[in-house]
């Protein structure tokens, strides 16, 4: 009957935190340990421990605040990198306990904060907007605190601009597009995000054990090259090339995908990944010669490496112990992006992605090598061979967006 369509919801009946009967993008949580979580709390009843996380995520999707027009939102995830981080920088300068104590815990936060979100599989701008503004941050504290010394050249001045603005240019060309599998409109049409949605667990298992990846239909297997061998995969129905994986963030497949960045919000494939590659190497390149500047203009009587472990004084004077606090946290940065930058280098020189290392070490049809920083696969084909296809590789087919809102 069709009273029954409006008929409202039975007591048991789980509740949806996110309105997956309005939300074109379906439902975006566990309802059903929503509701046993809420159940527990209502209850006094203390929360079992896999349900933490899935409430956690719920709620930091919900909390978004809308903008003032338009259907627009701004994630409350942003909020603490712009308040926490300079508060917790300003207070780790006041002693040298509390800066030990502070550059200790934050990189923890940050690693908690990244698994308690790894599990949802869902995007956030918290780490895009903590690498935006400890960038941005880092120079308006060179401008304000280390020019006025009189220590720096206006010819080292412009050579750090320079690097931050191109930096910020060549993270935007990395954003722009990665290399999305484009769909057929007879799969557009048939593939509905919110029927076909598929769980975390199915589509962990499908991604790592790579069975997400059928055969083609005979006609599109017919309009291609023999040597070409292309799968349709199971989660987005795209029919994708070879190398090519399914990102579960974003929901798409990815030609020649690596990973989903983090720190970028965005995946890393055929289209970026030299982008992405060159991204790294500015930043660490303004970054280190930044510290160097920092370094020289409140440790003066130091050379570099001593200066960062030892400059007497430095905390006598506030100002000083704010540059050093924050040449310290820039030090710590720019040692896990150089981190990313070998493990990238070395993957490219053994022609190989971070997915197909993952597949290959879980599969154990991979050798590890240079102790354990890179799994071999049949991809290889020398080193200069190997380069020369990361550097020569085609561009994906797929338009770059200009939209503001794809950005980020």
């Amino acid at each position: 009957m069709k009273w029954e369509k409006f008929k409202p919801p039975e007591p048991d009946d789980p509740m949806c935190c996110c309105e997956c009967d309005v939300d074109q993008h379906g439902c975006c949580c566990d309802c059903e340990d929503l509701d046993e979580a809420c159940s527990r709390w209502l209850k006094g009843e203390p929360q079992k421990p896999d349900c933490v996380l899935p409430v956690f995520g719920a709620l930091m999707d919900r909390l978004r605040v809308k903008l003032l027009a338009g259907d627009g939102r701004v994630e409350i995830s942003t909020v603490p990198a712009l308040v926490l981080l300079p508060v917790l920088l300003r207070l780790a300068a006041l002693h040298f306990l509390l800066g030990l104590v502070v550059l200790t815990i934050l990189p923890g936060l940050v690693l908690w904060y990244y698994y308690a979100t790894h599990r949802k599989k869902g995007r956030t701008l918290f780490f895009l907007s903590l690498a935006l503004f400890s960038l941005a941050y880092m120079y308006f504290l060179f401008v304000t605190e280390i020019l006025p010394r009189g220590d720096v050249t206006h010819v080292q001045l412009v050579t750090v601009t320079t690097g931050v603005i191109l930096t910020l240019i060549s993270l935007v060309r990395t954003k722009r597009a990665p290399g999305f599998v484009p769909l057929a409109q007879t799969d557009i049409r048939a593939t509905s995000p919110v029927l076909n949605r598929p769980s975390d667990k199915q589509a962990s298992a499908l991604n790592e054990t790579d069975q997400s990846e059928t055969p083609a239909n005979p006609v599109e297997q017919r309009t291609q090259s023999p040597a070409v061998k292309r799968t349709r995969c199971s989660l987005c129905r795209a029919v994708r090339p070879p190398r090519a994986g399914h990102c579960r963030i974003c929901g798409k497949c990815v030609r020649r995908l690596d990973h989903h960045c983090i720190w970028i919000n965005s995946c890393v494939g055929q289209a970026n990944h030299r982008n992405f590659l060159l991204t790294l190497l500015l930043f660490l390149l303004t970054s280190l010669y930044g510290i160097s500047l920092v370094l020289r203009s409140v440790c003066p009587r130091q050379s570099l490496l001593t200066a960062l472990f030892y400059c007497p004084g430095v905390y006598s004077q506030y100002s000083s112990a704010l540059c050093f606090t924050c040449a310290w946290y820039s030090c710590i940065v720019t040692g896990g992006l150089l981190h990313l930058l070998v493990l990238q280098v070395v993957n490219i020189s053994y022609n190989v992605t971070e997915r197909e290392a993952q597949l290959a070490l879980r599969k154990r049809n991979g050798q590890s090598r240079l102790w354990g920083l890179v799994v071999d696969t049949s991809h290889t084909h020398g080193f200069w061979q190997n380069w020369a296809e990361f550097l020569t590789m085609a561009e994906a087919t797929d338009r770059p967006s200009s939209a503001l809102a794809d950005l980020v």
